[in-house]
């Protein structure tokens, strides 16, 4: 059984920084890439960042060159950088694997963290 737990969100200013974690279990984490997804009210849930097995990373052209994924396969958790935060990126973050569903269909997400950029 999957389970996840992310933290490090907050409320911090326009052009501030917050550094979001997830630690994952019930998987081979490293087997999968990893990613963080994002979900802003009244909107769908959108893929942010991914990180694959390799370490190759993609990420959705809004964060290009403001957001870092990083992984570390021995505490099998996934880190989200988030640098010079703007209001859009407030939202509910989450993580899983890319694509979603934890490599057999699953539904399973986790209670995310609250990012919220305001001044």
């Amino acid at each position: 059984q999957v389970q996840v737990a992310e933290s490090g969100g907050g409320l911090v200013q326009p052009g501030g920084s917050l550094r979001l974690s997830c630690g994952v279990s019930g998987i081979i984490f490293s087997l999968y890439t990893m990613g963080w997804y994002r979900q802003a009210p009244g909107k769908q849930r959108e893929l942010v960042a991914a990180t694959g097995r390799g370490g190759n990373e993609i990420y959705v052209e809004s964060v290009k060159g403001r957001f870092t994924i990083s992984r570390d396969n021995a505490k099998n958790t996934v880190f989200l950088q988030m640098n010079f935060l703007k209001p859009e990126d407030t939202a509910v973050y989450y993580c899983n694997t890319y694509p979603s569903g934890w490599g057999r269909a699953d539904d399973y997400w986790g209670q995310g963290t609250q990012v919220t950029v305001s001044s």
